[in-house]
């Protein structure tokens, strides 16, 4: 963090803000101020973000404040809770001239009044955020650090010790608008952070896709798995023809075929007896011939998977925000507990709504067997699409989850952008004619654009 801009925003700080109403932390090193105004009369919230990361903290603006993605409930986050609700601002400053921004606040207790400071260190290792009494006794901080981590212990109870101020001059520059300029360093993070997110789940998707490629090439060939099937039942019938000619303990005869003409036949000797491997002969020719039956339908899913990983890298690369990219690919969680049986669908969670998509046939099949006659259905109109079902128990589903269902349907079964209209109703209206084609009725249309 550059000490000029530091300088900057502790004096606009001082001229526009003297009371603190929260004080929250929004990701594990980023906590959210919101600075009042009360001058005049005029109550106005200035909401600012404090990242202390080490090695890349930050100072930014939103125009729209986030929500966090999880509580923070330890010691430090109840005593920025207990001390900086509320609170009168008594004095903003860099402490010792160095990039330490010192507030301190009072606040109204049971019995007293409060005398809190909050210290921001942006200087390079001891970066921290540390909440002090008057008497400048750590009552907390986002990192405890002990006497055989560093020579400056930050730990509970102790006072804290001053940290060495380098003995070079810092650059000095000229920001006109210290409001605009953080404004522009959030606008650089999330484009920075969304390109580099986009990267990561792009080469993942990529690395999915390639493995199925891989798969599809491997495929037996339809023609080849035939005439093996041939081979093995003619195998199988001229060892049981010939069964009488066989002794048990050879391996390896020589049998006249059905055309008249000599052929050694090798006998397995995992099997006891001729007539046992003959058996085994024909359930291996049998499960060839339904192998190459249904090799085009392995080829078909196969080439639908790897259809919808380049439909998801498409959706991932057009994303305009981290929200979008979090709300296709979520993380999973640590604790996370693996299921029995993996889900052959695709899911989406949106505003307490589980949104489930037909990434295949397989899946299209599967969520119109097991989806209940209260969820709502979702197609493209008048052509082949995924199949979205919204989990739902009630006759209506609120306009907004409807329009996020619709868009899932379109982006997942077209490779270009557009305006596409989108059918939808109860499953209960849906009736299934073979396989995952339906027919529908009643039903309403929506345009979505993508």
């Amino acid at each position: 963090m550059k000490y000029y801009v530091l300088k900057e925003l502790v004096a606009f700080l001082s001229e526009n803000c003297n009371s603190i109403k929260s004080m929250k932390r929004v990701e594990n090193n980023t906590v959210v101020i919101d600075f009042i105004n009360n001058k005049n009369c005029e109550k106005k919230e200035n909401q600012i973000y404090f990242n202390l990361t080490k090695g890349n903290s930050l100072i930014y603006k939103s125009t729209s404040s986030f929500a966090s993605k999880k509580d923070f409930n330890a010691p430090f986050d109840v005593q920025l809770q207990k001390r900086f609700i509320n609170c009168k601002i008594e004095n903003i400053y860099l402490r010792n001239d160095d990039k330490v921004i010192c507030i301190d606040v009072l606040s109204k207790s049971s019995y007293k009044h409060q005398k809190t400071t909050l210290q921001l260190e942006f200087t390079g290792k001891h970066t921290n955020i540390i909440v002090l009494d008057e008497e400048r006794i750590i009552l907390d901080a986002l990192r405890h650090i002990d006497e055989f981590s560093s020579s400056r212990v930050v730990k509970v109870g102790i006072k804290l010790d001053e940290i060495l101020k380098p003995d070079f001059t810092p650059k000095i520059e000229k920001i006109d608008n210290i409001e605009t300029f953080l404004y522009e360093v959030y606008e650089k993070k999330e484009k920075n952070q969304l390109e580099s997110l986009k990267k990561q789940k792009s080469s993942q998707l990529q690395k999915k896709s390639i493995k199925i490629q891989k798969l599809i090439r491997s495929l037996a060939n339809q023609e080849q798995l035939e005439v093996e099937s041939q081979n093995l039942y003619a195998k199988a019938n001229l060892i049981l023809s010939n069964i009488h000619n066989i002794k048990p303990y050879e391996r390896s005869v020589t049998l006249t075929d059905f055309l008249g003409e000599e052929v050694v036949v090798e006998l397995d000797v995992k099997y006891p007896t001729p007539s046992i491997y003959a058996n085994n002969l024909f359930i291996k020719a049998k499960k060839t011939k339904q192998k190459a039956k249904h090799l085009h339908l392995e080829k078909d899913n196969l080439e639908q998977k790897e259809q919808f990983f380049n439909r998801m890298i498409s959706n991932i690369n057009n994303a305009q925000t981290i929200d979008e990219i979090e709300f296709l690919l979520p993380k999973k969680q640590k604790n996370q507990t693996k299921t029995k049986k993996q889900e052959p669908y695709e899911s989406f969670f949106f505003k307490g709504y589980k949104i489930m998509l037909g990434s295949d046939e397989r899946a299209n099949i599967y969520l119109l067997q097991n989806s209940k006659a209260s969820d709502f259905w979702f197609h493209l109109k008048d052509r082949n699409s995924s199949h979205v079902i919204v989990q739902n128990t009630k006759k209506t589903l609120h306009i907004d989850v409807i329009y996020k269902a619709a868009e899932i349907c379109a982006k997942f079964s077209v490779d270009f952008g557009g305006n596409y209209l989108v059918d939808f109703t109860q499953r209960r209206n849906v009736k299934v004619q073979s396989g995952a084609n339906v027919l529908y009725n009643p039903y309403d249309t929506i345009s979505v654009k993508i």
